[in-house]
């Protein structure tokens, strides 16, 4: 992003920290104003709008200091207080969790009300994700025990909801920190490890680096090109996989290259395999299938002339910003900007792969309203494998795993959902209880003279699909509780 001026609003924001938060210190023994001022600059990184970098100045106000939600409202405006609001609340519910280290089942549901509630206005999650980097970052003035609890928390929840926001950036840096102070010994080990590959790769990849440049020039592509190191905790992960055989893992460097368009994606695929012998089963085109969290790519394995192993990634600049800033970038682009719906922390036109926030706002308002909410299913649907699954017109949709026919109908529309008489999976005739896998192509068949049925329950696995099946049957009379939990 480019550096821009601050405006009025902002500098206003600033000063009323600096004097609410004036004679605080934070345990590194820096005045308490820098953290918010580092949470205003991450921010500012990932191109939020005024009102959510106004409120990461202030995010802290509320809960430690005499500044109230009033006084907020009364000078930055109802938007503003709203999302000061979302993160003292998720401050003062954290406040009161139990030991990491047990992650007892009431710790991961109250996680879960805290997302809920964070996706009420996803701005708030994403300041709340702005507020742990920075305080990830500067966690070794904390005991060991808080360190450890920390760094565990965000493992277990700030590092996937990043990965599935798509903030790749964010996603390597929070995993990171956090495993340093989770296993120290084993992150200094793998990190090593990495270091040493490095050094004995980069004269290699230098020369790789200068073929592909002379071929892709000679072809008159535009293009950037760099390396890319594995993370310690990816390869930690990755490690698990492979029985700890480091020799099994192809990807601990890669080169990538960014073109102007996705033709030339597969272009320069060409021009790669022309030049070096492709691994079989190595090449993974994440552009026709993206991953369950939007991210698109081609990736290729190559044994070169001297038998390096080394990976490409090729992408364009689009996919590129979206890989490393994800809904942040998301909300950065102009059109957004401009809606009401943003400016309620709600994205027009979401893509398929983030429709999973209005799942979270949905439930938001079904908590609001006292109804039951099953967190076992939601967690599931938040953290659980995805699967892909195509529209006949060739539309892709990502559904938990253990999906039905249902969950997809009500995913395109709840009208579909409502009608539906039966389901072609892969072009045959299938039935409603049959579990979708990855690749199938499913084709909803519809009747408008159907109505939704009481024992389409037990044919649905997805909240959102059943909350929107209970919600039509409640509307045509009929009085659905809820199945208990087995």
């Amino acid at each position: 992003m480019d550096k821009k001026k601050d405006s009025e609003r902002i500098l206003a924001a600033v000063e009323l920290a600096k004097k609410a938060h004036e004679g605080q210190l934070r345990k590194t023994g820096e005045p308490y104003i820098v953290h918010p001022l580092a949470v205003k600059k991450i921010l500012e990184e990932w191109g939020m709008d005024e009102d959510t970098i106004i409120a990461g100045v202030l995010h802290d106000t509320v809960e430690d200091t005499s500044v109230t939600l009033d006084d907020i409202r009364n000078q930055f405006g109802e938007s503003v207080a709203f999302l000061v609001d979302g993160v003292t609340k998720l401050s003062t519910a954290r406040a009161g969790m139990r030991d990491i280290d047990t992650y007892l089942p009431e710790t991961r549901n109250n996680f879960l009300r805290l997302m809920i509630a964070l996706g009420d206005d996803i701005r708030v999650l994403i300041i709340k994700l702005a507020d742990r980097l920075h305080n990830l970052r500067t966690l070794s003035a904390l005991t060991p025990d808080k360190q450890r609890k920390i760094a565990k928390e965000t493992l277990e929840v700030f590092a996937p909801l990043a990965d599935r926001l798509n903030m790749g950036l964010l996603r390597v840096e929070l995993a990171d920190l956090a495993f340093k102070y989770v296993d120290p010994k084993r992150y200094e080990y793998l990190k090593d490890l990495i270091e040493k590959y490095n050094r004995s790769a980069s004269k290699s990849l230098k020369k790789i680096e200068g073929e592909i440049t002379e071929a892709l020039k000679k072809e008159k592509i535009e293009f950037e090109i760099s390396g890319r190191v594995k993370s310690v905790y990816s390869l930690h992960k990755k490690m698990a996989k492979h029985n700890q055989n480091i020799n099994e893992i192809y990807d601990l460097t890669a080169l990538r290259i960014i073109v102007d368009d996705v033709t030339t994606c597969y272009l320069v695929l060409g021009i790669i395999h022309s030049l070096y012998t492709p691994m079989a089963g190595r090449i993974k085109d994440y552009i026709a299938m993206p991953k369950h969290n939007g991210y698109q790519s081609i990736h290729t394995t190559v044994i070169t002339s001297d038998k390096r192993v080394v990976e490409f990634q090729i992408r364009t600049k689009e996919m590129h910003e979206y890989a490393e800033r994800g809904l942040a970038a998301s909300f950065y682009y102009n059109e957004q900007k401009v809606t009401e719906n943003y400016k309620k922390g709600k994205i027009e036109h979401l893509p398929m792969n983030l429709l999973w926030i209005t799942e979270l706002q949905m439930t938001a308002a079904a908590l609001r309203e006292g109804k039951k909410v099953d967190l076992d299913k939601l967690k599931l649907n938040l953290f659980a494998d995805k699967i892909f699954v195509y529209t006949p017109k060739g539309d892709i949709v990502d559904l938990p795993k253990g999906s039905l026919p249902l969950d997809f109908a009500y995913r395109l529309h709840s009208e579909i959902g409502d009608h539906v008489v039966g389901v072609k999976i892969n072009g045959k005739i299938s039935n409603l209880n049959k579990p979708l896998e990855n690749f199938d192509i499913v084709e909803i068949l519809t009747s408008k003279n159907q109505t939704p049925k009481r024992s389409w329950l037990s044919k649905i696995f997805t909240p959102h699909a059943r909350s929107k099946l209970m919600r039509r049957l409640n509307q045509e009379g009929e009085s659905i509780v809820p199945p208990k939990k087995k």
